[in-house]
């Protein structure tokens, strides 16, 4: 597992907070109590402030607003349109409610009706399979497929396992199709971290992200102040775009 891949993983509230009580709990044994409380107040804290739907609508709402979403009709049309694989926060509508598979909006729902609408004439579907199987381009593909996209316009790259080969990968497919305009399509959440990572390669990029999530819905008893299980289960997509950004720029890919 990669630095991009396992810090994510280590700072998820819950996996933070027991590293944090264990090693309080060593401190604690050799007498340093002082020191062991502070570190079961910051597991706390954790847990509880990524638990509040207050936190995810600062934190969250602030990336997916640096590409604020618009209306299909004042999308400009480009040569293609790229999907990186990922359904953050399995695609649901809205970050604070439960799933509602009937309820749902893909990046290869959003892709579809860019290429329906006549935005662009081919869709790139960009990831690989992470599990062994089969690859999310060629699922995407799929996908597509089902959605009215014929399947000569669309051009699969199944070799990326993050981001930064989604980039490096898809614009060597581009070059290679003589293609200089795209439009780029991936969650609201992820799209600051996606545009970085594109940008200054010799090709004009444009974000067309997904509706956003992480908004209260119109009709809703949600507390922004009150700890929710499924607000603290989510909270580890918007962790690991801020733990990706600062990775990125550490590395110099962005």
């Amino acid at each position: 597992m990669n630095l991009t891949s396992w810090l994510p993983q280590l700072v998820i509230p819950i996996n933070l907070a027991g590293t944090l009580l264990v090693v309080a709990f060593l401190f604690f044994l050799i007498r340093w109590r002082k020191f062991a409380a502070l570190l079961t107040l910051l597991a706390v804290t954790w847990v509880v402030g990524w638990s509040l739907p207050g936190v995810s609508l600062w934190a969250g709402g602030y990336l997916e607003q640096r590409y604020p979403h618009i209306s299909i009709d004042r999308i400009p049309e480009a040569q293609a349109i790229i999907v990186l694989g990922g359904n953050t926060a399995n695609n649901r509508t809205n970050w604070f409610e439960e799933l509602d598979p009937n309820n749902t909006l893909s990046r290869v729902d959003y892709a579809a009706s860019l290429y329906s609408a006549g935005k662009a004439p081919q869709v790139i579907v960009s990831g690989a399979a992470l599990d062994g199987g089969m690859s999310e381009a060629q699922m995407m593909a799929r996908s597509l497929e089902q959605l009215n996209v014929p399947s000569n316009k669309i051009l699969l790259e199944p070799e990326s396992q993050n981001t930064r080969e989604n980039a490096l990968f898809s614009i060597n497919k581009l070059r290679t199709n003589s293609i200089t305009k795209v439009l780029l399509v991936t969650s609201a959440l992820h799209m600051p971290r996606s545009m970085a990572t594109f940008e200054n390669r010799g090709i004009e990029v444009i974000p067309a992200p997904v509706a956003p999530q992480i908004v209260l819905p119109e009709r809703s008893d949600v507390d922004l102040w009150v700890p929710s299980w499924r607000t603290l289960h989510a909270s580890r997509s918007i962790i690991k775009e801020y733990v990706g950004l600062i990775v990125y720029w550490a590395r110099g890919w962005i």
